[in-house]
């Protein structure tokens, strides 16, 4: 049975609302729209859900990716290669948002939304099902055409902080963003690593004070182990190229078993997540 999707933002805070009501924290996975092909980001992002996910970002493939490293770079890759479009990506939405509970957002390059019209983007966004953006190379100063249109069409634009971020600036990302902010736990594009960064706790805990929206923690996060450390001091965490790279290590595997793998990591992934309050 398809399911009424709520506006993006009230979708989105209804999740963070239930987490904080039963002691849990957010996990979101990172997957790249239409890798290895459309009918398998569907499964996984059905399998992602079922496993525990709070919410999932759907990665647009860009030739020209900004802050991605080699993992999610390769993903775009083949995801182009094998035909992935706008129109793909928002079909592919909507047959997605109608199986899964799970808020989904679209991470793409400010460039895709503005050769579209940044009207029209939200509006096919909105009509998909999506629940908003995560736009990294989108300046806060420059961002207010595209922030008016996600506000007035109920959709989150999450902002970005590194950790070269300025306090000064940091604090305006943390006043601007919605639905949650994303704090970016190292300088550098994303990938998985096998320590946490110095100094990301205090870094979380100052954000806290900028801030009423959730707090997730991005680029590097790979293990069970590292997820459960993130989540006690944070709103929850993102898995991105771990992901990536067990779909590409398992690629050539029937898509029933890709799927199923998915699951078992993601679950993995929810279990820490949720008993790190």
């Amino acid at each position: 049975m398809e399911k009424t999707m709520p506006s993006g933002t009230a979708s989105i805070a209804a999740v963070f609302a239930a987490n904080r009501e039963q002691q849990r924290k957010a996990l979101a996975p990172f997957v790249t729209a239409g890798d290895p092909d459309v009918d398998t980001t569907v499964a996984i992002l059905e399998a992602i859900d079922r496993a525990g996910a709070s919410l999932c970002e759907l990665g647009v493939p860009y030739s020209d990716p900004i802050a991605d490293g080699a993992v999610i770079q390769a993903s775009y890759t083949r995801a182009l290669d094998n035909g992935m479009t706008i129109e793909a990506l928002f079909a592919t939405v909507k047959r997605a948002a109608a199986k899964v509970r799970m808020p989904i957002l679209a991470m793409a390059s400010y460039s895709i939304i503005f050769r579209r019209g940044i009207d029209r983007f939200v509006a096919d966004a909105k009509a998909a099902g999506l629940a908003g953006f995560v736009v990294p190379d989108l300046p806060v100063e420059e961002s207010d055409d595209l922030d008016a249109a996600c506000r007035s069409a109920g959709l989150a634009l999450v902002r970005l902080v590194t950790p070269t971020t300025p306090p000064d600036r940091a604090e305006a990302i943390a006043r601007r963003s919605t639905g949650f902010l994303y704090c970016v736990s190292v300088a550098g594009v994303t990938g998985a690593r096998t320590d946490l960064p110095a100094g990301l706790i205090d870094r979380v805990k100052w954000l806290r004070t900028k801030t009423d929206v959730p707090i997730l923690v991005g680029f590097g996060i790979s293990t069970p182990e590292q997820a459960k450390a993130v989540a006690a001091v944070a709103d929850g965490v993102i898995v991105g190229s771990a992901l990536v790279r067990h779909l590409a290590e398992a690629g050539s595997k029937p898509r029933e078993e890709l799927v199923r793998g998915v699951e078992d990591y993601v679950g993995k992934l929810a279990a820490a997540v949720g008993t790190s309050c």
